[in-house]
């Protein structure tokens, strides 16, 4: 680069050669058409004499172009030519202006500046790095006598080059600036300025560094006496030889400060206005604002300006906030101006803007594939705005390669968002995060059976296709989605409803696998609170089949029945299939035979035959049925057709279960054999399942089959019936840890140890009486008295 001035003084050799150049070719034009107007006709020298004129006007117009080009150049070259520069050796270090708290941070910087040779404030852009460094560098302007000079990288919103930085900091220091912008010319000016600084005590502040490529050429200092002192971006702290101290936002005592000092200055409408630091509202004020310096001074001088109440404020913020996406309201002034005043924010690409105003439609963390569903966007393309964002710490990450906007810019992401996006946006938005997570939901909650069969069988689930992994890592914006409409005065949007019923579905599913209840009846209450479900009587009938099988899980079959009732009643012919189903089994528990028989017969003929899985588990409940009933052919149809279509469904558990009642069967028809081996194969299917509930009842009826069919063979009944008691241990008191104890009497009795069979025996009727088991309680009862009714099965 040419030393000031020298660079205008230069004559523009290339606009002038134009000139000239056109010039003289208008002429030779002009002499050749006089000679070709001896020869050629008369059109032809009026086509010679007008591009004649032509070549003369276009090399003007080449000149003048090339002359514009040249000065635009220079100007972004040396944008401080305009500028009236200080003298050499002057400095240039301003006092601070407006400065509130964070003292604290203040004396860091100092102290670090008193150990390190270049230091650096980074932190978001307009957190305030470009007040604490000069506040900093004022405290310790007595250490250094030979100057303090402050340069800003970002004169004019426009980002300097290094060239441009060592231009400027030569014409503050006297030495020579670079000649070109090549790394040699900058490397010599840098070590030019390092000469000149060595030996004196010298601050140099460059304020608003925006990338670590200004000031590369300046590290690492070599002048031991001399201090550099940066503010700027996060990406500072990557530089070597540099000690950087993050600033974060102010707190919010800090915060609420600089609201009241900014209010004090302006000129207020109303002069007997309450003190924003008693103000309750204000702490609340400031923290929807993301704590923010400029936003927050911009609107507390504003807020004293206009005379707004504090209260009214924080209402209209909070309205814009909380106010679901869906919804439309009118965006109040201060709201705008709180997005107007985030130079953060307006500072990122058009596209990472919209991105950060569509992650705040989830209050949790996302991981790339659902933000680029809900951006509509590639996830090559979502991967460099997240970038984008991360850099400008707008997001922050998360467990599972997910991100999510920082907790404390939260509401103030929800401000853009509102002021950024129109209705019709966000519900598009809205609408392809729902139809997104309903999809893999849906496909994980396929595979929940297959998965639960392969971790009872202590078989590794592949990273890639675990559905208990994926509902774990996004469990917390599942539940959120799922939320959303919940207490809702007016029904999801249209292009939302579908996909957010069958998400809810999904999940349900999954709750009902982890045996997560409570979770789960929050699902069905939200769906069932919502007025879609008053539209449309599948959806609550949906609802009250899924509370029903939770009530029975939580052993309330009265409760169960009610809301099974109520999904009969609410469902269609096909859709009360499951429905039938489950009540037909709670009435079986109450004791109802012939209710249930009828119901679970409805439930079978109302089944699509394409449902093998629903068609074996009616069978497998009207086997049992018909077993109490006493309609032990019926129950041996039922129960096989069962068994061969678990068997060949690999469905384990079904399979088990089958043969489990099957046992009681041929024991009640006296085929001791076939029951032995119901028993065994039932057994060996429940060594790979984890299954404590229904193994235990397996043992029991094989215990008390074997007691039955075979005397001899009571040690071998004691040992499964014992078993069967272990496993039941811990939990709440069933007729089946009655019937339990009852034949462990039994078995103890067999040989010969009365006492401890009285001892089961007592326990037993305590148990039966607890669980209401009358039957059991007066066969338990008959054994204490000496009695021997003939046994029934053990249920």
């Amino acid at each position: 680069m040419s030393p000031p001035g020298r660079r205008s003084r230069r004559p523009a050799r290339l606009s002038v050669l134009l000139a000239l150049g056109g010039v003289l070719g208008g002429g030779v034009s002009a002499l050749l058409g006089n000679v070709a107007g001896n020869l050629l006709s008369e059109l032809s020298v009026a086509v010679l004499g007008s591009a004649s004129i032509g070549v003369v006007l276009l090399g003007l117009l080449a000149s003048f172009v090339v002359e514009w080009r040249r000065r635009q150049r220079d100007h972004v070259a040396e944008p401080d030519d305009a500028e009236t520069p200080a003298a050499a050796g002057t400095p240039t270090l301003p006092y601070p202006a407006g400065f509130t708290g964070r003292t604290g941070e203040v004396d860091a910087v100092a102290e670090a500046l008193r150990r390190e040779h270049a230091v650096a404030v980074v932190g978001r852009r307009a957190v305030g790095t470009s007040w604490c460094a000069v506040q900093a560098a004022n405290r310790c302007r007595a250490d250094f006598p030979d100057g303090q000079y402050h340069l800003d990288l970002r004169r004019g919103g426009r980002r300097r080059s290094p060239r441009q930085v060592l231009t400027a900091l030569a014409r503050i220091l006297g030495t020579r600036p670079p000649v070109s912008g090549r790394p040699d010319d900058l490397a010599d000016a840098a070590d030019e300025l390092r000469g000149q600084l060595d030996g004196r005590r010298i601050l140099l502040v460059l304020d608003n560094v925006d990338d670590p490529a200004q000031v590369r050429p300046l590290l690492p200092p070599t002048a031991r006496t001399c201090r550099l002192l940066l503010a700027g971006t996060g990406a500072l702290a990557a530089l070597d030889g540099v000690v950087a101290h993050w600033l974060a936002e102010p707190d919010t005592a800090d915060a609420v400060e600089l609201f009241a000092t900014a209010g004090a200055a302006a000129p207020v409408a109303r002069p007997h206005r309450p003190d924003p630091r008693t103000d309750p509202a204000v702490p609340a004020i400031v923290e929807l604002c993301g704590r923010q310096p400029r936003t927050v001074a911009e609107l507390g001088r504003r807020t004293a300006q206009h005379g707004w109440r504090h209260a009214d404020v924080l209402d209209a913020l909070r309205r814009a906030v909380e106010t679901p996406p869906h919804q439309e309201i009118t965006v109040s002034p201060a709201t705008l101006l709180v997005t107007a005043r985030d130079t953060a924010y307006h500072a990122l690409s058009p596209e990472a803007r919209r991105l950060w105003r569509l992650m705040s439609l989830s209050p949790v963390p996302v991981d790339r594939p659902t933000i680029a569903a809900l951006a509509g966007r590639r996830p090559g393309r979502v991967a460099t705005l997240l970038d984008e964002l991360a850099a400008g710490a707008f997001v922050v990450g998360a467990p599972g390669d997910r991100y999510e906007v920082r907790p404390l810019l939260g509401p103030y992401a929800r401000l853009h968002q509102r002021d950024g996006e129109p209705v019709r946006r966000r519900v598009a938005a809205q609408a392809r995060l729902t139809r997104h997570l309903a999809r893999r939901a849906e496909r994980h909650a396929a595979s929940l059976a297959v998965a639960a069969s392969a971790l009872d069988r202590d078989r590794p689930l592949p990273l890639d296709d675990d559905p208990y992994g994926w509902f774990d890592l996004h469990q917390e914006l599942l539940l959120a989605v799922v939320r959303v409409p919940a207490g809702a005065a007016e029904t999801l949007p249209r292009r939302v409803r579908r996909w957010w019923f069958r998400l809810a579905v999904a999940l349900c599913g999954w709750l009902a696998h982890v045996e997560r209840l409570d979770e789960w009846e929050e699902v069905c209450r939200t769906v069932l609170a919502t007025p879609t479900a008053s539209d449309r009587p599948e959806i609550a009938g949906w609802a009250h089949n899924e509370l029903g099988v939770l009530r029975r899980r939580r052993h309330d079959p009265q409760g169960a029945a009610t809301a099974l009732a109520l999904a009969v009643a609410e469902r269609g012919r096909r859709g009360t299939a499951q429905a039938r189903m489950n009540l037909g089994l709670v009435l079986l528990e109450l004791g109802q035979l012939d209710d249930a028989v009828e119901h679970l017969e409805l439930s079978r003929r109302h089944r699509s035959g394409a449902d093998r899985a629903g068609q074996a588990l009616t069978q497998l409940g009207l086997g049992a049925a018909q077993l109490t009933r006493g309609e032990l052919e019926a129950a041996h149809h039922h129960l096989v057709r069962a068994a061969n279509t678990f068997r060949s469904l690999g469905d384990a558990r079904g399979y088990a279960a089958a043969l489990t009642n099957l046992v009681l069967v041929h024991a009640e028809m006296g085929e001791h054999l076939d029951a032995a081996q119901a028993w065994r194969a039932a057994l060996r299917e429940y060594e790979s399942l984890a299954d404590p509930t229904n193994r235990a009842a397996a043992l029991l009826n094989a215990g008390a089959a074997l007691l039955t069919s075979a005397p001899a063979q009571a040690r071998q009944a004691y040992g499964m019936l014992a078993e069967s008691r272990r496993l039941r241990e811990g939990g709440r008191a069933t007729a089946g840890l009655g019937r339990t104890l009852l034949y462990l009497g039994d078995a103890a009795a067999t040989l010969g140890d009365w006492d401890e069979a009285r001892r089961h025996w007592a326990d037993a009727a305590a148990v039966c009486e607890a669980v209401r088991d009358a039957e059991g309680q007066v066969a338990a009862d008959a054994r204490l008295a000496g009695e021997r009714l003939p046994q029934s099965h053990p249920g």
